[in-house]
């Protein structure tokens, strides 16, 4: 079946060969906005993307849900998906439990012959998965977050012409994280302390076995990756807030340049993704967020946000601004996001976010 091949282009934000790209798409407005990164943040319910380690420092319940048309300069108007968060403090647990719901819809493909443009029939594949967390401190200043995650990807239901299987998989994954929050942390030189005021995460994504759609000897592993990041609070009064933030990813992935374009299992990928090469190809490997937050109001009210994403050229070359806005009212906020492309045919420019959340029982500790 001819479409089947559409979907590696469809599904990669960047160029890369692995299944279940969806699961690297930023799920919430507030974070896109900032250049998608938000791995040092973990203050909202979508510590379960950014950083699952954040929800240790949380207290409260909250709900939230984004929804986007995805992909918007492809021009395929019925491409969207949504996603679903919800927190909760357990105290008998000494943590916070969170589950996740991701939904990717592809809209409505025809199918075609191998080689015949004539159409036989359409179909609407989708993915998505569904995620469970637990996190909590390690010590005052330190979180730890695990995530465990069930992935459905239903591309097709009917194979090639020459393979038995389809394009219909199951498989699973689970992340990491660590938050750490210094109570003292002095500039050297300067004697600044930044403490309350800094953030430092890390996340290990999506760690799991390749997920098979035709054959094992062409399985696709997971978009495994890790995340590196900086929260500061520049400025903090009554009425007044900046949050400047940065992140650092790069895929632990291991794909061979064969015919076939095996993969390393991802266990062992740990440790052959550094191999080869020198350190500056190697620092290439990571895509760079960087942004900004400004919060007015006592309580906060409304927000304004800015941010950047770069990705070496020879590895995807995406680049674009983000914008963004959000507005709290009681127990409500509103965020909205939009990405800026700064090159042509751009698949992500112009796309808007939408995230509406109600939380209750308070934000940080």
């Amino acid at each position: 079946m001819a479409t089947l091949g559409l979907f590696g282009t469809i599904r990669a934000q960047g160029v890369t060969s692995t299944a279940a790209e969806f699961l690297e798409i930023a799920p919430n407005s507030r974070a896109s906005a900032m250049g998608e990164g938000g791995g040092a943040l973990g203050d909202d319910a979508w510590a379960i993307y950014w950083n699952p380690a954040g929800y240790a420092f949380q207290k409260g319940s909250e709900i939230s849900l984004t929804h986007a048309n995805w992909l918007p300069g492809f021009g395929l108007n019925d491409m969207w998906i949504a996603h679903l968060v919800y927190k909760q403090p357990v105290e008998e647990l000494d943590g916070v439990v969170a589950t996740q719901l991701t939904y990717l819809n592809y809209g409505e493909i025809s199918r075609t012959g191998e080689n015949d443009p004539t159409v036989l029939g359409t179909f609407t594949p989708y993915e998505l998965a569904f995620a469970l967390c637990y996190s909590t401190k390690i010590s005052d200043q330190l979180g730890i977050g695990v995530t465990s995650r069930v992935i459905y990807s239903h591309l097709s239901t009917i194979g090639t012409e020459k393979e038995a299987g389809s394009g219909v998989t199951a498989g699973f994954s689970f992340d990491v994280g660590l938050m750490y929050r210094p109570a003292v942390c002095i500039i050297p030189f300067t004697g600044i302390d930044l403490g309350h005021n800094l953030s430092l995460g890390m996340n290990l994504s999506n760690i799991g076995p390749a997920l098979t759609y035709i054959d094992a000897a062409q399985a696709s592993p997971l978009p495994q990756n890790l995340k590196l990041a900086v929260a500061v609070n520049v400025l903090e009064s009554e009425y007044n807030k900046i949050t400047v933030i940065g992140d650092v990813n790069r895929l632990i992935v291991k794909i061979h340049n064969d015919s076939a374009g095996t993969a390393d299992p991802f266990y062992k990928a740990f440790y052959t993704t550094w191999t080869g090469g020198n350190l500056s190809e190697q620092l290439r490997q990571f895509n760079t967020s960087v942004g900004l937050e400004y919060w007015y109001g006592s309580p906060k009210l409304l927000a304004l946000r800015w941010g950047f994403f770069y990705e070496d050229p020879r590895l995807g070359g995406r680049k674009f601004m983000t914008f963004g806005a959000g507005i709290n009212y009681d127990l409500y906020k509103f965020d909205f996001s939009y990405i800026a492309a700064l090159q042509d045919q751009d698949p992500l420019g112009e796309t808007l976010r939408f995230t509406l959340s109600i939380g209750w029982g308070g934000e940080e500790q």
